[in-house]
């Protein structure tokens, strides 16, 4: 029996795990055996304090699945010698001894050759086959086995034309789970329907592609070699492309299904409108979906001072819309819009390295801007870290911010999603943000194997 790390516990097993759990017992420590045949944890009883063992072993679709306990100790060493000789007693076992007699269906593959190899996407051409990204490909094969395809279409649209958006799900589904949700995702539409003790939200992932013309190909997003350019392309440009997707989705009328008539709705968005878009393009979404944007000065003490204005009409070429999402009829049914530009490869890549997936040759260099607390602070922190490194930690949640509906039927209480961002607009057009000591803006990520010269992803 040998210790593991949560992060990697959670990557194998962590999907099993229901919400009501860490509400009544803490977890201590977490261990494998035989190679990761079995999987184990120590908790604590938080009503007897005392102390047990649990054991997980692969159900028949691939997925570790609790098969056994001990007996509660008095102390976390009695316990942890009744679970190892327990895991001991189950690696024994045969395969069919951990089948719990409720799969249905074969275990899910993103990876089996399914998809003309003419039509594969590039990017998951690269995850599947190449060393440099082999952590994000191993901490998605256990999480993959949990995965429940709604739509029937998934595994087609994550090898060819739909990668990003699948990518952006899969994330949502890791995020929401180390969030202590449980998930379920029997109904197509919205994508998430997410419970734990104290409530209950409904999901619909969006993502902003990249624009294509008539014949469907690719058409680039307008240059930003210039300070002009770029202010055009995050003041304009961009927040008419947020604009476009949010309210093709608002007229979808989710709030009227059966299964989510009467809880908060969440429209989860991110930006895949470009390479590399994601890691600058937070402003714009900001700009437009509450609508306001804040001039700043400092006073005679060199106070900041923000003044809040309405951005007002969105324009570039011929189009033209209202900034403020929240301003649009109907909008009140939806609860809160969640941004992230977290939910990438990178990201899988780094949290596959930090639990142990992939070639020993992998490294990850991490480098973005983070909030910087100061009151009266006008930009933000910098860092460059080593993934991996020792005392490097990330969370999957990590860089979520969710911006609230002042004007929500159903607003959405910020303790169920902990631990990230929460932006709320005040009347007078200031808002009132809690986010983490520790919150990332944006950031890339150097990806290279040892030895050889790093590349940017």
């Amino acid at each position: 029996m040998k210790p593991i790390p949560l992060v990697r516990f959670d990557a194998l097993a962590g999907y099993a795990r229901k919400p009501m759990i860490r509400i009544l017992a803490e977890e201590l420590a977490w261990f494998e055996h035989a190679d990761e045949r079995v999987l184990g944890l120590v908790n604590r009883d938080r009503a007897d304090n005392d102390f047990g063992g649990h054991i997980f072993g692969k159900d028949k679709r691939g997925r570790f699945r609790w098969i056994a306990g001990t007996d509660f100790k008095e102390t976390p060493h009695l316990a942890r010698i009744s679970l190892r000789l327990e895991m001991e007693r189950q690696a024994a076992l045969p395969d069919e001894e951990y089948y719990q007699g409720d799969e249905q269906g074969e275990p899910v593959d993103f990876f089996v050759a399914f998809a003309d190899p003419a039509k594969l996407h590039p990017s998951f051409v690269n995850l599947r086959d190449l060393e440099v990204y082999s952590p994000a490909k191993g901490i998605i094969q256990p999480m993959m086995r949990w995965y429940e395809d709604a739509d029937g279409n998934f595994i087609e649209q994550f090898q060819t034309t739909g990668f990003d958006t699948r990518i952006w799900e899969l994330y949502l589904f890791a995020a929401f789970s180390e969030l202590n949700l449980e998930i379920t995702r029997i109904h197509a539409i919205p994508d998430f329907c997410c419970v734990n003790p104290f409530g209950e939200f409904c999901v619909e992932a969006v993502t902003v592609n990249p624009s294509r013309d008539k014949t469907g190909d690719i058409v680039p997003p307008p240059p930003i070699d210039t300070p002009e350019q770029l202010d055009d392309y995050l003041k304009a440009y961009m927040p008419l492309r947020f604009a476009g997707v949010l309210t093709a989705k608002l007229a979808k009328r989710y709030w009227e299904k059966e299964h989510v008539a009467g809880k908060p709705l969440i429209f989860a968005v991110a930006d895949f409108s470009s390479p590399g878009s994601m890691s600058h393009t937070r402003s714009a979404f900001e700009r437009y979906v509450f609508g306001v944007e804040h001039d700043w000065e400092r006073d005679a003490r060199g106070k900041l001072v923000i003044t809040p204005k309405s951005v007002g009409t969105l324009k570039w070429g011929t189009k033209e819309v209202p900034a403020g999402f929240f301003d649009l009829p109907d909008s009140e049914n939806i609860s809160a819009v969640l941004f992230s530009n977290s939910g990438t490869i990178s990201k899988f890549n780094r949290m596959g390295k930090l639990a142990g997936f992939g070639s020993e040759r992998v490294d990850l260099v991490r480098l973005g801007t983070r909030v910087n607390h100061d009151p009266d602070a006008v930009a933000p922190i910098g860092f460059q870290v080593n993934v991996g490194e020792l005392g490097y930690t990330e969370s999957w949640s990590e860089g979520i911010a969710i911006w609230h509906n002042p004007k929500a039927k159903h607003p959405l209480d910020p303790d169920l999603v902990p631990g990230v961002a929460h932006h709320f607009l005040l009347p007078d057009g200031n808002v009132r943000s809690l986010t983490p000591e520790w919150f990332p803006l944006g950031s890339i990520t150097l990806h290279s194997l040892r030895d050889q010269e790093a590349a940017r992803a």
